[in-house]
C-alpha cells in the first residue's frame, strides 16, 4: 500500500502499512493479556514520533506517550514515565520509589495496569533516556520476556544508532524512506493552501529522495511563490539549513570525536571521488580501524594538542551510523547524513577563534571549496559532471562532489587527516603495509601541524608494520618523530633499541614507561605500557597493564577499541602460559572485533584461539580458528597472526604423532629472513621446533636451533627461556647428560614463574625416565606435571601425561601402593576417604568448612597424584590403603612360629 493512511482526524502516515500491522499485533497481544515489546527504529525525520502518535491513536484500550525529559539527570525519563503513568504527583512519586528498588520497576508500571483495560506505553526516543531509568526498564522488560507481560504493550522508539537490549520476544521495526507515491501524498498535505508547481514539486520530491522529514523541512522553509514557481528555489533546495534541521540534534548528542571524525570521513569522500571525477550517487568513504590513533582538532587546521580517540569511527561502523565496504572502506549509511555532518563541520569553522591558514597554509576555507557547488555557480570547463549537478542544485545526485582544483587546494592537515582515515581504515580490515604506508603519509603531513595526531600515526604505522612482522617499516615509523613527547618518546625509542638489538638502551627506556603505566589512564596508552612490557619479557606486569586498560575502555565506553585491548590482554596471558584467561579475552575480543568490523583484529584473535585449541587437545577447533586466521592473514600480510596460526596447526599435528609432518611446518617459522615467521615470534616457537625435530628425527636442524636460541636467550628478555634452553639441552644430549639438563631445567623453571612450561619439562623429563626404565623414578614428574596440565585445562597434554603414567604402571600402582597416600595432603586424604564413602562434593563441603569449588579443584588433584580418572575408582584406592595398613598390625599379633 502507498499513500496517506490514516483515520478520519488521526494522525497521517505514509507508506506505514507493515510497521502499523506489527503495531496491531501488539495492540492484539495486550488486549489477550500476553502483552509484549515493539522497538522501533530510524533515522532523524522518518516518522517514529508520528508511528507512536498514530498507535496511541488506535488503541483501544487507554495508551500513554511517554517523551524524553529535556533535563537528563539519574532516574529523569522513570519520573517523566510515572508521572504520565500515575493519577496524582504522590501515586507517581511511590512508584518512582518503587521502580528504583531492585526488581521495582515492573511491579510498579503494573500496578497501574488494570485486568478489565489493556494498557499501551509509547516510549519515544529511548536513546535519550538517562542510563539509570534505561537499565531499570530494561531489566523490567528481560524480567517478564519469558512470562507473560499481561495486558501491558510497550511500543518504544529510538534512533537507528541505538542497539536495543536483548528482550525475549520482542519484535523490531525498522522505518525506511518512502515511495514515490508516499512522498507525493505527503507534498500534498504539505502544502494545503497552495499546491506546489510540477516543476518545483519534482525538484523537491527528486533532492528529499523520499525522505520525509526532509521533505517537510524543504517545504518549510519555502514562500508561496517559490512553491508556485514565481520565484527561485534555494540550490540545491536541500541545502545545509534543511539538513541541521533534521540531523542536528542527532550530531549534537554525538561526542565531539565522533562529530569530527563524521566530518573527516565526509571530506575524505570528496576529495576521493573528486580525484576519480565520479558523479556516484552513494557516499563511499574510507574509516578508522581499531589501534591507538586519533584525529583530533576542531578544524582542518586542527587545533594543536587536542587529542581524540581514533576509535568512534568503529563505533560508528557499530551503531549503524557508518557501513563497512570491501577492503576496510566505509561510507554513509545515510548520505543525508554525510552532508549534515559536513554542514555542521563548516559552521563550527565558520565560527572558530582564529579563522587558520590562508589557501596555501590550511583553515575552513577549502574544505568548504569542496562543497563549493552550495554557492549555486555555472558550470566551467574544468568542473567535472558531478560538480554540474551540484550547480544545477542536484546536489543529492552528485553527493556534495567539488572541482578538483579545490580538493589540490587542500591544506596539508586535511590531506594528512584524509590519509590517517584511509591508513585506519586499512589497519583494521585490509592490508596492514598499504596502512603502514598511508599511516607515515599522513604522519608526514601533519608533522608540526598537528602534533598530536602525528605522534598517533607514526605509532599506527609501526603497529601494521609490526602485525605484518617488517622490521625496517617498524624502525622507519618509530624514526623521525619530533612530534613524540614525554613516555611515548621513551617507548619509541626504547622499541627502537629492542628492534636493533640494543637492548641495554632499550631496557633503561621501556622500563619507565611500565612503570608509568604510560603516563596516564588513556587506555591507548597504556596499552603501549602493556606493549613496553612484553618486550622486556615481563608477562606479569603486561597482563596486568592491559587488564586495566581493558577496564579503561570499558568505563569509557570505548567499544571499537576494546577489540584492541582484547587482543593485547589475550597475548600477555598466552604469553604467560594462562591459556583459560588468554581464550576467554581472545573470545569475548572475537566477538567485539566481528561487531565493530575490525578483521584483522578477529584474525589474530582467531590465532590466539588456535594455539589455545592445541592446548587442549581439540583439533576440529585448532583447524577452524587456524583456516579463519590464516584466512584473513594472507590476504591482508598478517605476519605475526599466520605465525601463531601455523603453529597451533603444527603443535595439534604433534599431539596427533605426525613429527614429521608438525617439524616441516614449523622449520619456515623458525628461519630468519622475510619468508620466515614473525620476528617476534620465531625464537617463542624454536623450544617446540626442537622438541618436534629431535622426535622427528631431524637432529641437525634442532640442534642449529637451539644454538640460535641459546644466544636469545643470554640476552634475558624473556624469563623462561634459560629453563626451555636447558630442555632444548636435555632432549639432544645423550647419557646421564640427559638427567642433568632435565633437572636444570625443572630448577631454572621454578624462578621464572610459568607452570605450564614447567609441567611440559617434567613431562619429557618422566618420559625420558620411563623409556630407560625407571618407572619408579618417571611417576613423580609425570604427576606433578598431570596435576598442572588439569589445573590448566590443558586435556591434549593431560591426556599424554596420564598415557606416560599408564606407561610407568602408575595407575594400577597408585590403587594399592601406600606410597600413594603419602604423596596426598592431609587434606587431599580427608576429602578421598569421604568421597570413596559416597559423598557429594556440597556433603564434603560441609563437613569439612569448606566451598564446594574447593573440594573440587582438591579431588582433581587426587585423581591426579593417583593415576584414576574418576571418582568411582576411590573405593578400591581407599580399601587398598586400610589394608596395608591392618596386615603390619594383624601380623604383629600373631604367636611366634605361627
Amino acid at each position: 500500500m502507498s499513500g496517506a493512511t490514516h483515520p478520519s482526524g488521526g494522525p497521517r502516515l505514509y507508506d506505514r502499512t507493515a510497521e502499523l500491522a506489527a503495531v496491531a499485533r501488539l495492540s492484539a497481544r495486550a488486549a489477550a493479556g500476553r502483552g509484549g515489546v515493539l522497538f522501533v527504529t530510524g533515522n532523524p525525520g522518518e516518522g517514529r514520533t508520528a508511528l507512536l502518535a498514530r498507535a496511541a491513536y488506535d488503541f483501544p484500550g487507554t495508551a500513554y506517550r511517554v517523551a524524553a525529559p529535556h533535563h537528563r539527570g539519574p532516574w529523569s525519563a522513570a519520573r517523566a514515565l510515572f508521572s504520565e503513568l500515575a493519577p496524582t504527583l504522590a501515586a507517581g512519586r511511590r512508584a518512582l520509589r518503587l521502580a528504583r528498588s531492585e526488581g521495582g520497576f515492573a511491579r510498579a508500571v503494573a500496578a497501574f495496569a488494570t485486568e478489565r483495560e489493556a494498557v499501551l506505553i509509547c516510549v519515544d526516543d529511548l536513546h535519550l533516556w538517562d542510563a539509570h531509568s534505561r537499565a531499570a526498564l530494561t531489566a523490567a522488560w528481560q524480567e517478564t520476556g519469558g512470562r507473560r507481560h499481561g495486558r501491558v504493550g510497550w511500543l518504544v522508539s529510538a534512533a537507528r544508532h541505538h542497539r536495543f537490549p536483548e528482550v525475549p520476544a520482542a519484535e523490531t521495526v525498522r522505518l525506511g524512506r518512502l515511495t514515490t507515491s508516499g512522498a507525493r501524498a505527503l507534498l500534498r498535505d504539505l502544502c494545503p493552501m497552495a499546491a506546489a508547481a510540477p516543476p518545483v514539486g519534482e525538484r523537491l520530491l527528486d533532492e528529499a529522495a523520499g525522505h520525509p522529514g526532509v521533505l517537510a523541512a524543504a517545504v518549510r522553509r519555502l514562500t508561496a511563490p517559490q512553491l508556485a514557481g514565481a520565484l527561485p528555489l534555494p540550490r540545491p533546495a536541500v541545502d545545509d539549513t534543511v539538513l541541521t534541521e533534521v540531523y542536528g540534534g542527532l550530531l549534537e548528542r554525538l561526542p565531539a570525536a565522533s562529530r569530527r571524525l563524521l566530518a573527516t570521513v565526509a571530506v575524505v569522500a570528496l576529495a576521493g571521488r573528486a580525484g576519480a571525477g565520479s558523479d556516484s550517487t552513494s557516499t563511499g568513504a574510507y574509516g578508522v580501524g581499531g589501534g591507538n590513533g586519533g584525529v583530533g582538532g576542531s578544524s582542518p587546521a586542527g587545533a594543536r594538542g587536542t587529542r581524540a580517540p581514533a576509535e568512534p569511527l568503529e563505533g560508528l561502523v557499530a551503531d549503524g551510523l557508518l557501513r563497512r565496504r570491501r577492503g576496510g572502506a566505509v561510507g554513509f549509511e545515510d548520505p543525508f547524513l554525510g552532508r549534515a555532518a559536513l554542514a555542521s563541520a563548516r559552521q563550527s569553522w565558520r565560527g572558530g577563534t582564529g579563522g587558520g591558514p590562508g589557501p596555501s597554509g590550511g583553515g575552513a576555507a577549502e574544505v568548504l571549496a569542496v562543497d563549493g557547488p552550495a554557492t549555486g555557480a555555472a558550470p566551467t570547463a574544468d568542473r567535472p559532471p558531478a560538480g554540474a549537478a551540484l550547480a544545477r542544485g542536484e546536489g543529492h545526485r552528485a553527493d556534495r562532489l567539488g572541482p578538483p582544483a579545490a580538493v589540490r587546494a587542500l591544506s596539508p592537515v586535511a590531506l594528512g587527516r584524509a590519509q590517517l582515515v584511509r591508513g585506519l581504515a586499512a589497519l583494521a580490515g585490509g592490508p596492514v603495509m598499504d596502512a603502514h604506508e598511508a599511516l607515515l603519509q599522513a604522519a608526514e603531513l601533519l608533522r608540526g601541524r598537528a602534533p598530536v595526531e602525528a605522534s598517533d600515526a607514526r605509532f599506527l604505522a609501526m603497529e601494521a608494520a609490526w602485525a605484518g612482522g617488517d622490521v625496517e617499516a617498524c624502525l622507519a615509523a618509530l624514526d623521525g618523530g619530533e612530534d613524540v613527547r614525554g613516555l611515548e618518546r621513551d617507548f619509541a625509542d626504547g622499541l627502537s633499541a629492542a628492534l636493533t638489538v640494543r637492548l641495554d638502551d632499550a631496557r633503561t627506556a621501556l622500563a619507565r614507561v611500565v612503570a608509568g603505566d604510560g603516563g596516564a589512564d588513556d587506555p591507548r596508552l597504556l596499552l603501549r605500557a602493556g606493549a613496553a612490557a612484553l618486550v622486556l619479557g615481563d608477562t606479569a606486569a603486561a597482563a596486568r597493564i592491559h587488564a586495566r586498560a581493558l577496564v579503561r575502555a570499558r568505563a569509557e565506553h570505548r567499544s571499537a577499541l576494546l577489540p584492541h585491548a582484547l587482543e593485547q590482554l589475550a597475548y600477555a596471558e598466552l604469553r604467560a602460559g594462562r591459556y583459560s584467561r588468554a581464550a576467554r579475552a581472545a573470545r569475548e575480543g572475537l566477538r567485539t572485533a566481528e561487531a565493530t568490523g575490525q578483521h584483522n583484529v578477529a584474525a589474530h584473535q582467531h590465532a590466539v584461539l588456535a594455539l589455545v585449541a592445541s592446548v587442549e587437545g581439540d583439533g576440529p577447533a585448532v583447524t577452524e580458528h587456524a583456516g579463519r586466521a590464516l584466512a584473513t592473514a594472507g590476504p591482508h600480510g598478517l605476519v605475526q597472526a599466520a605465525t601463531l596460526a601455523e603453529w597451533a596447526l603444527a603443535r595439534a599435528e604433534r599431539g596427533r604423532g605426525l613429527a614429521a609432518q608438525a617439524a616441516s611446518r614449523l622449520l619456515p617459522l623458525v628461519r630468519p629472513g622475510p619468508r620466515g615467521g614473525h620476528f617476534a615470534l620465531r625464537m617463542l616457537v624454536i623450544p617446540c621446533f626442537v622438541e618436534t625435530a629431535v622426535v622427528a628425527g631431524r637432529d641437525a636442524e634442532a640442534r642449529d636451533a637451539a644454538e640460535e636460541y641459546a644466544v636469545w636467550a643470554a640476552l634475558g628478555v624473556d624469563g623462561p627461556a634459560q629453563a626451555q634452553l636447558a630442555r632444548c639441552r636435555a632432549l639432544l644430549a645423550e647419557g646421564e647428560a640427559s638427567a642433568y639438563w632435565f633437572r636444570e631445567a625443572v630448577r631454572r623453571h621454578d624462578s621464572c614463574g610459568n607452570d605450564f612450561e614447567r609441567a611440559r619439562t617434567l613431562l619429557a623429563y618422566g618420559t625420558w625416565l620411563r623409556r630407560r626404565r625407571r618407572p619408579g623414578d618417571a611417576r613423580g614428574p609425570l604427576r606433578d606435571a598431570l596435576v598442572t596440565f588439569e589445573r590448566a585445562a590443558a586435556e591434549g597434554w593431560a591426556a599424554h601425561a596420564r598415557a606416560e603414567l599408564r606407561a610407568t604402571g602408575g595407575t594400577s600402582g597408585g590403587a594399592t601402593d601406600p606410597a600413594a597416600l603419602r604423596e596426598l595432603t592431609p587434606q587431599q586424604q580427608r576429602i578421598a576417604r569421604l568421597v570413596a564413602r559416597g559423598a557429594t562434593n556440597q556433603e564434603v563441603a560441609d563437613h569439612l568448612s569448606l566451598s564446594p569449588r574447593t573440594v573440587d579443584h582438591h579431588l582433581r588433584g587426587v585423581f591426579a597424584r593417583l593415576g584414576i580418572r574418576s571418582r568411582v575408582e576411590l573405593p578400591g584406592v581407599v580399601d587398598g590403603w586400610d589394608a596395608d595398613r591392618e596386615v603390619p598390625a594383624s601380623a604383629a599379633a600373631r604367636p611366634p612360629g605361627r
